[in-house]
């Protein structure tokens, strides 16, 4: 991870981002020159109007999309330069993810799903990390069910638990509570914000939902490609404001 001079970490640094879908007449530029960065062992929240670029820029900053123009560093690494091989590799070790759909395989259990990653990476699990986030997930009664035996917030406790059990640099979420009813959600983001409190993970999350956001420490706002604000130490009130004042 790069460090700066007073001491904090940067899991992620964007660098005059641009992303271009199209060309000519039917270009649209998801993301136009986008800087920001993101810290190490904290939770940041990505929230803007529809069709404001926050989930490209998530997908642009997890090398999910590659970008126009600029750089994205991971860890003072540069990952727009990677071929394609070393990408995967970089994303199974260094980067989780958690999705709205929670990509679980439906014919392997929760603890084949868990250990996915690190199974097609090659590498055994450190059993006492794996025991230690299973405990935190309460999923110990679960690992030999499939998902389909499982509730919805079960299901994303599973994704999150295959997210960080290879404890990657930083996990990236895109509206993982958007299929989940509230007292689930709320249990995946306490999680959430525990795994960053306690584990010292660095979370980014994209969402809509300013109660979600809230678990955040900072709310990064994007309007037509562009950062346009943000917000430290959120509350859902904090929130609501800021996304009014861009006709959210």
């Amino acid at each position: 991870m790069a460090i700066t001079a007073a001491g904090v970490r940067t899991a992620v640094a964007v660098t005059n981002v641009v992303k271009i879908y199209g060309s000519a007449d039917t270009a649209v530029h998801a993301l136009d020159g986008v800087n920001v960065t993101f810290t190490a062992g904290q939770f940041t929240a990505i929230m803007g109007p529809s069709g404001s670029g926050k989930s490209t820029l998530m997908h642009c900053a997890a090398g999910l999309d590659t970008v126009t123009s600029g750089s994205v560093a991971l860890g003072g690494q540069d990952i727009t330069t990677l071929s394609d091989r070393a990408l995967t590799r970089l994303r199974r070790t260094k980067i989780g993810f958690v999705f709205q759909a929670f990509n679980l395989l439906p014919t392997l259990t929760a603890r084949q799903n868990i250990l996915l990653p690190l199974d097609l990476a090659s590498t055994k699990p450190d059993q006492q990390w794996f025991a230690q986030v299973i405990d935190a997930l309460g999923l110990a009664d679960r690992l030999n069910h499939t998902p389909a035996q499982l509730s919805g917030g079960q299901q994303q406790r599973v994704a999150c638990a295959r997210a960080l059990l290879p404890r990657p640099e930083v996990i990236f979420a895109d509206e993982p509570t958007g299929n989940l009813d509230s007292r689930s959600g709320a249990e995946v983001l306490a999680f959430m914000r525990r795994s960053v409190d306690d584990l010292g993970q660095t979370i980014v999350m994209v969402t809509h939902d300013p109660v979600a956001a809230a678990h955040a420490d900072r709310v990064v706002l994007l309007a037509d490609g562009q950062i346009v604000g943000e917000i430290l130490d959120p509350t859902p009130a904090t929130v609501l404001d800021g996304l009014s004042r861009l006709g959210a």
